[in-house]
């Protein structure tokens, strides 16, 4: 049974980090790319970011600089650091898995998480 589990998620300023994970089982982890996206209320779900086999990554441009996306294979964990947060990254975010992993194309990704909030007050 596939899983995918965030965790580290919860409410800080403006200006603050938070670190989220993905516990991730089921699957043969190293065959799949995984991508981060989230969903604000009354909004769209968006790719966030997005991290393939040879640890390649792709970001979204609003997030270019202040968040990372890494991953511990070793460990089938998936991580997001995110740094200098602002409201706008208010949101519940996702961790997903997928054959192919296009930030804009939610249909690349087969499997995804429950979610985890994140709160950003300015």
């Amino acid at each position: 049974q596939v899983q995918l589990v965030e965790s580290g998620g919860g409410s800080v300023q403006a200006g603050g980090s938070l670190r989220l994970s993905c516990a991730a089982s089921g699957f043969t982890y190293s065959r799949y790319c995984m991508g981060w996206f989230r969903q604000a209320p009354g909004k769209e779900r968006e790719g966030v970011a997005s991290i393939y086999p040879d640890d390649s990554t792709d970001y979204v441009d609003s997030v270019k600089g202040r968040f990372t996306i890494s991953q511990d294979r070793a460990k089938n964990t998936l991580y997001l650091q995110m740094n200098s947060l602002k409201s706008e990254d208010t949101a519940m975010y996702y961790c997903a898995a997928g054959l192919r992993c296009r930030l804009w194309a939610r249909g690349d990704f087969d499997y995804w998480g429950q979610g985890t909030q994140v709160s950003v007050s300015s």
